[in-house]
């Protein structure tokens, strides 16, 4: 880290404009005492490190050259965004990232003018700048709209659906390629800087215009061949062939933790009257901290950790992780089963393919950000017999809903989803909660939908998964660890579409989609210690119903409660349909479906959050003694 002693400047800078009244031979200062800032903040809050510290230097840069907030910023993905928080007035709050009632670990409209556009989920930042854009041209104002991409969001075919836009519409539009994995530009030095504030000026663009001009006086195909030419001879120097193809002006690459070549460019760039231009600038993730420098991918993303040493803080685990006895269970299968293959899309540690990558390279396959591609790819792998598992977080699999339904469900593809991250995430909020999935899933015909209650009966949902072959089918489970119930040697393959009922009571029915199952047993033993006793029931699957079950819960009950952690429209609505077409509702069943409220629930910890949402086990059991029409106290440890 930099040498502490200066005078500190972060102090004088609460907003943009105080840090553009500093002379630039002071901002190297302000980047150094800003890095440590942001890795002081995150070591007390975790959260996204790596991708912040680097785009420091771009990010003091664009607050210098631009004149933001009336500039836009457009971030893409958010979670480099921590440095520009610290300099758009939110220093005093940056420890409450993540936190209950704190900062959101990504830009959000409703936190600061500075950030003109929320997102959490890549390669968004392109469409959402031509859009600004465009607005500001019809509106006839005048300011730049600056998007800040990373190459890994450029593996997402909706950034270069966007490029292609802007490209033909021609509207001024500033992107900057963030290459932080060095995948596409060779290290850069003094002569590409040069070059790049060479093609950046001024005196070029002058000639581009005048080349322009003069070509609009000679026959159309010789002007194209002269253009094309043009363009190739400056995309074989600089690398930036595909981009000057796209429509865009291509300027780099350039050193992005080098002020003194950023300054100009950006100058040159934001001076510039033409139409999209494109800035590659190459970083190093985890820039100036040792230990973020040695391993970028373990600092991505971290929890607590001392500054000193860089050692993350662990907490011992009762129970295995929900994610590492899927990944386990799928290698289990896979040893037995050749066909058997797994698809992510840039996620193979987080959804646990990385166990299963380490033991078969070859059937192991990262698509990149790009899970529409990977939904239509794995039902690629399907039609020639093979067993696709396809492994996306619930709100990512949104991204790829209409390849769901139209490569998948229609041709009735055995594709296996496996859905990490089921219901509320905790610190990285409402864009990265899994919501909506059994809604969107149970709705479509052939589809088998599954939800663990616990990590013994994910083992087995992944069997179940390997035994279906003549249909789609997906199951589900939450973030975190599981309730601490023995493992099964193996998965045994469940039978499609049963239940099971987990304790017998008299009172009221209590049946759990899921792995809120623990909660709803807390939930009746409370009750069962104020004389209420429960029938509580595992249901399983969400399509194909449990008919028998739920009709036996129904009629046997005065009260029956569906539980589950998703949205209006999901397992609950399933179950009323089925409850009103065989009419058990006009003979006097109470019926109370809990689901996740109709709001999108901020950022706090997973249980304030079900608590929050009415979830957990005193909400469970407020709702079953409000069914009954029985005014008691709920006295939950």
């Amino acid at each position: 880290m930099p040498d502490q002693s200066a005078t500190p400047l972060l102090d004088m800078i609460r907003l943009p404009r105080d840090l553009r009244q500093l002379p630039p031979d002071m901002l190297r200062q302000v980047a150094d005492e800003l890095r440590r800032e942001t890795v002081d903040a995150v070591s007390v809050t975790g959260g996204h490190l790596g991708a912040g510290l680097g785009v420091v230097e771009l990010t003091v840069a664009l607050h210098y050259v631009f004149d933001t907030p009336r500039d836009k910023i457009v971030w893409d993905v958010g979670h480099q965004a921590y440095p520009h928080k610290i300099l758009t007035g939110r220093r005093d709050r940056i420890r409450t990232l993540r936190q209950g009632g704190g900062l959101s670990g990504f830009t959000r409209r409703a936190e600061s003018e500075y950030d003109p556009f929320g997102a959490a989920h890549a390669s968004t930042s392109i469409s959402a700048g031509l859009g600004m854009a465009v607005a500001r041209d019809l509106a006839g104002e005048d300011f730049h709209v600056v998007c800040v991409i990373g190459d890994g969001a450029m593996s997402a075919g909706m950034a270069y659906e966007a490029m292609n836009n802007a490209g033909a519409m021609g509207n001024r539009l500033i992107v900057i390629l963030n290459d932080n994995d060095m995948s596409i530009a060779p290290p850069v030095g003094a002569m590409s800087a040069y070059l790049a504030r060479r093609l950046s000026g001024r005196t070029f663009s002058r000639l581009r215009d005048s080349w322009e001009k003069a070509a609009q006086r000679i026959p159309r195909r010789l002007a194209t061949q002269i253009r094309r030419a043009f363009g190739h001879s400056i995309g074989f120097i600089t690398g930036g062939t595909l981009f000057e193809e796209l429509g865009f002006e291509y300027v780099g690459p350039i050193d992005g933790h080098n002020l003194n070549h950023l300054l100009p460019v950006l100058r040159n760039v934001r001076d510039n009257e033409r139409g999209p231009t494109l800035v590659h600038i190459v970083t190093q993730k985890g820039k100036g901290y040792p230990p973020a420098e040695a391993a970028d991918d373990k600092y991505h993303g971290v929890v607590k950790f001392d500054v000193a040493t860089g050692a993350q803080a662990t907490g011992k685990a009762s129970a295995p992780a929900y994610t590492k006895v899927f990944g386990e269970s799928l290698v289990k299968a896979a040893r037995k089963d050749r066909k058997i293959v797994a698809v992510t899309a840039a996620m193979p540690s987080g959804t646990g393919l990385d166990l299963f990558a380490r033991e078969f390279p070859d059937r192991c396959f990262d698509v990149g950000i790009a899970e529409q591609h990977a939904v239509t790819f794995a039902a690629g792998l399907a039609t020639e017999g093979f067993k696709p598992f396809a492994a996306i977080y619930s709100t990512f699999l949104q991204r790829a809903y209409d390849q769901v339904v139209h490569d998948v469900a229609i041709q009735k593809l055995p594709v296996r989803f496996a859905i990490d991250r089921a219901g509320l995430v905790g610190a990285d909020g409402p864009t990265h909660a899994g919501s909506f999935d059994v809604a969107y899933l149970s709705c479509l015909p052939d589809f088998v939908v599954m939800a663990a209650a616990d990590e013994a009966e994910l083992a087995h949902m992944v069997a179940t998964a390997v035994a279906i072959d003549d249909r789609p089918s997906a199951f589900r489970y939450p973030r975190g660890e599981g309730r601490g119930v023995p493992l099964p040697e193996e998965g045994k393959p469940l039978e499609i579409g049963r239940g099971r009922i987990i304790r017998e009571g008299t009172s009221a029915a209590i049946l759990s989609f899921g792995a809120r199952l623990g909660e709803c047993l807390k939930a009746a033993d409370e009750l069962a210690a104020q004389g209420i006793t429960c029938t509580v029931a595992d249901a399983r699957f969400a399509k194909p119903l449990d008919r028998d079950l739920v009709l036996r819960l129904a009629r046997g009950h005065e009260l029956l409660l569906t539980i589950e952690e998703g949205s209006v429209g999901g397992f609950g609505s399933h179950v009323l349909e089925l409850l009103a077409r065989e009419g058990v509702l006009d003979r006097g069943l109470k019926f109370r479906p809990l689901v996740l409220p109709d709001v999108f629930i901020e950022q706090d910890t997973p249980a304030a959050m079900y608590a929050r949402a009415g979830l957990d086990a005193r909400g469970i059991a407020a709702a079953v003694l409000q069914g009954l029409g029985k005014e008691r106290a709920i006295r939950l440890a």
